[in-house]
């Protein structure tokens, strides 16, 4: 698994990662403590995901024009410039609303440039698929991990701007160890631009098991995803202060470690249905915040539910990247990533206001139901369930 361009680009996600995973945090407490409250952090999200879902297709087919390193390198630098930009906004007083959501979406569209070309790379540079993608997820985990915590208590110490300066470092770090890559993939798209998505299409609705994980992936993104990050930070900050919502995120850094460290190790013989019988335990995020439970409780909670979005992340990203042919997986990658966070910027605008209405509990306990009923509906799809794993 260790090939030298392996390591390289391990170390590209992991640098990125400290920064990026820094970044909910500092903008969850930036927009509180510049007085937007659970709105502003619901659209400075969702100004993020919208440009991501709404571009990555056209992503996916730019990244076999041009192939997938270059394509993650200028993404990488047009993502450390405006990093830098935002830094300089929330260090020399308090950024006006619109310019923080222009920013965030530019970082937006730069994701979705970046994304389709990591599931296309890593079965390129490696043999053991499952095993890399666990040993970046758990890389990953561990920069969640110490990334929210570590927010939390620079926020209080220097602001949300030197954590914007750090992520532009991080993204700049990346770009300079993908560029030092060996490995060379020559472009492939020769055909006009609606070809190549209409072939992509064809592979992404021909795979019944894959289609169906996306659909229920945008119920989960307007009541689960979407309202977790703006409400959860609200209810918490509000119960026990900042350093607290750091720590809860951590936690779930932590939980997320948990189920890497499982996945590199247990290969089920039906990933996916191993993968939705975990992905049970991630109904304890909202569950514990909506219960407003004690801190440790709700801790306890993202450690559960960490540890199985890991597992089923890595049983998810190693069976896209071994069922669909190498030739098409940026496209069908963008098709599947797309479609599975299209909808969480609806469910983060509407958070703010539907709280409003109903209250922060009360929507997170809705969360929690459908979480579960996600669970149960992923494991009644035959196609899902009975998927096998592909060995060589």
């Amino acid at each position: 698994m260790w090939t030298r361009d392996f390591g390289l680009f391990f170390a590209a996600r992991t640098i990125s990662m400290l920064g990026s995973s820094m970044m909910p945090v500092a903008i969850a407490l930036g927009m509180h403590e510049a007085g937007y409250g659970a709105t502003g952090v619901g659209l400075a999200l969702a100004s993020w995901m919208l440009p991501m879902a709404g571009l990555i297709l056209f992503g996916g087919v730019i990244t076999d024009r041009f192939t997938p390193r270059r394509m993650m390198v200028a993404a990488d630098v047009t993502r450390a410039v405006v990093q830098a930009l935002t830094a300089v906004l929330f260090l020399t007083g308090r950024p006006v609303l619109w310019q923080i959501l222009v920013l965030t979406a530019i970082t937006g569209a730069a994701a979705a440039m970046y994304t389709p070309g990591v599931a296309g790379t890593i079965p390129r540079i490696t043999t053991d698929v499952q095993r890399a993608n666990a040993t970046l997820r758990v890389s990953e985990a561990i920069m969640q991990l110490a990334g929210p915590g570590l927010a939390g208590l620079l926020v209080g110490f220097i602001g949300v701007g030197m954590l914007y300066a750090a992520d532009a470092v991080g993204f700049a770090a990346s770009a300079a160890c993908l560029l030092l890559m060996r490995a060379r993939v020559a472009a492939t798209a020769q055909e006009p631009m609606m070809v190549r998505l209409r072939e992509g299409w064809r592979e992404f609705r021909s795979r019944t098991w894959m289609w169906s994980v996306i659909l229920i992936w945008v119920i989960f993104g307007i009541t689960l995803f979407g309202p977790l990050i703006p409400l959860g930070s609200t209810l918490v900050t509000g119960m026990y202060g900042q350093a607290a919502y750091g720590l809860v995120m951590s936690a779930g850094g932590a939980g997320t470690i948990l189920g890497g460290l499982v996945a590199m190790r247990l290969r089920p013989a039906r990933p996916l249905a191993a993968g939705a019988v975990a992905m049970f335990l991630f109904a304890a995020q909202p569950l514990t915040m909506s219960l407003e439970a004690d801190l440790w409780v709700i801790m306890a909670g993202f450690v559960l539910g960490g540890a199985g979005w890991a597992f089923w992340s890595v049983m998810w990203a190693t069976s896209v990247q071994t069922q669909v042919p190498q030739e098409a997986l940026n496209r069908v990658s963008a098709y599947e990533i797309g479609g599975s966070t299209i909808s969480i910027p609806i469910g983060q605008a509407l958070a703010g206001p539907v709280a409003g209405l109903f209250g922060a509990a009360s929507v997170l306990s809705v969360s929690t139901v459908v979480a579960l009923a996600g669970c149960v509906a992923l494991l009644a799809v035959p196609q899902i369930r009975r998927l096998a794993r592909v060995t060589a």
